[in-house]
């Protein structure tokens, strides 16, 4: 559903939401925490801070943390930089033209759920997934 990119954008903030003492936070270090490639990550991160929502800090204390509070980052604010959740509109059965008005067998039953995945991306927030442990 969510592209590794996306996927790996929102491990890393909610890893920074859960250790907030550990930030700021550098790159390589949240790399080998959720093991993922150090310069990809840094890449995304850095994308992040420029939504802002991460902040970045340079020097010997510098890194990254939040720089919006959990309760109020939902994911689809983190991921939509990275995946249009919003537009994932492509025909189940790979018909070029599927629509409301021309709808391949699959179309009602998808976009109701496609609704509910888009809605779910709205409505949680970090804080939330936090929550649930």
């Amino acid at each position: 559903m969510l592209s590794s990119t996306a996927e790996y954008a929102l491990r890393a903030v909610l890893f920074l939401a859960q250790h907030p003492e550990r930030c700021p936070m550098r790159a390589g270090e949240l790399a080998a925490a959720l093991r993922v490639p150090p310069n990809y990550l840094a890449k995304i991160l850095h994308h992040l801070a420029r939504l802002g929502v991460l902040r970045s800090s340079r020097g010997r204390n510098g890194g990254f943390d939040l720089a919006v509070s959990p309760g109020r980052l939902t994911l689809l604010r983190v991921v939509e930089g990275f995946d249009r959740i919003r537009e994932r509109r492509r025909c189940l059965l790979g018909r070029k033209e599927c629509s409301d008005h021309n709808a391949c067998a699959a179309h009602r039953r998808w976009k109701v759920l496609a609704d509910q995945i888009a809605q779910f991306f709205r409505q949680t927030t970090v804080k939330d997934l936090l929550a649930r442990g």
